[in-house]
């Protein structure tokens, strides 16, 4: 039997798990592919890849600067530098840019070198049986756990362990808000000196150009593209079978940069349905000591990757 099962494995996930594999058997869980969460990193072809959710880390608290300043160190991290353009012409951020070495799910990996986890594991159910918890998953698959911690989406919390919570979590105002990806790779085309885009547009707000992330050489120019929240809100729910979402996030670059479209040779959406919350709420994570649930996540704090490190130790702390 587990001490610890984690449900998620991006960056809250990643760093509760951490912590408590120091003194505690984990284990961790998560219904994707591949390790990360929102911060995860999408291959292409040999060493080419797209960070397709986080684009890049800029702490602000003491805490996670230091944090930040280790996987630095050890050249996890670097410096994304270049020319980033800002058309929206807002206040400009005075912290750098840092990025994974090699993926911006560097944290989750740096934590989980030596913790086992399980992926394509979705949670179909849980049950609290008087001393343990009864995890189960769509394959059918059952695991038993001491203690259960949450790092999911707060929809996706209250559909699989809503009835475990207290009322007043249950109660708290979250709007989790949707966002639209595209990653697209062009063949041969001329590489520019911008590494970002920021744009004062109605459906595209964002463009990184993958190749200024200094990870690989290529002939093939790859960029992440990034909706609107407002758009992604009236697409959301339709972008797999409607492919006039893509192709219009991708006309929109076309005619910024000029790129052609005969060109392209790769192409791919991903809808992040549950993608951020933008206002903090009373909680920086959740714990029962009683029934040894918890939530670490994000969205109890803000949208950035700081607030899932945040909260995660917030819990740890709790749960010592």
């Amino acid at each position: 039997m587990l001490d610890f099962c984690i449900i998620g494995s991006g960056i809250s996930g990643s760093t509760i798990a951490y912590i408590l594999s120091k003194k505690y058997e984990v284990e961790i869980f998560d219904k994707a592919r591949g390790l990360g969460g929102r911060a995860s990193n999408k291959r292409f072809i040999k060493k080419q890849s797209f960070d397709h959710g986080v684009q890049y880390i800029s702490p602000i608290s003491k805490k996670f600067k230091r944090f930040i300043q280790i996987l630095y160190k050890k050249k996890e991290l670097k410096i994304w530098d270049g020319n980033h353009l800002d058309f929206t012409f807002k206040k400009k951020e005075n912290n750098n840019k840092f990025i994974g070495s090699k993926g911006n799910n560097v944290i989750s990996k740096y934590y989980t070198k030596n913790i086992k986890k399980n992926f394509q594991s979705p949670v179909k159910s849980i049950l609290f049986n008087k001393y343990f918890w009864e995890i189960k998953f769509d394959s059918g698959k059952i695991i038993k756990s001491k203690s259960v911690i949450f790092t999911c989406p707060y929809p996706q919390l209250k559909r699989i362990a809503g009835k475990y919570l207290e009322k007043k979590f249950l109660k708290l105002k979250i709007n989790m808000e949707p966002n639209i990806t595209t990653m697209i790779a062009f063949k041969n085309q001329k590489e520019v000196p911008i590494s970002s885009i920021k744009f004062n547009d109605k459906i595209l707000t964002w463009a990184a150009n993958e190749n200024s992330k200094k990870r690989f050489s290529s002939s093939n120019s790859l960029w992440t593209l990034q909706s609107s929240v407002k758009w992604a809100k009236k697409t959301i729910n339709i972008y797999k079978k409607n492919k006039k979402v893509e192709n219009i996030l991708i006309s929109k670059f076309l005619d910024f940069t000029g790129y052609k479209k005969n060109k392209i040779i790769f192409k791919k959406t991903h809808g992040w349905k549950y993608s951020y919350n933008f206002q903090s709420s009373p909680y920086k994570s959740y714990w029962n000591k009683k029934l040894r649930i918890g939530v670490c996540a994000d969205w109890l704090i803000g949208p950035k990757v700081e607030s899932a490190w945040l909260s995660a130790n917030d819990l740890a702390k709790k749960i010592k």
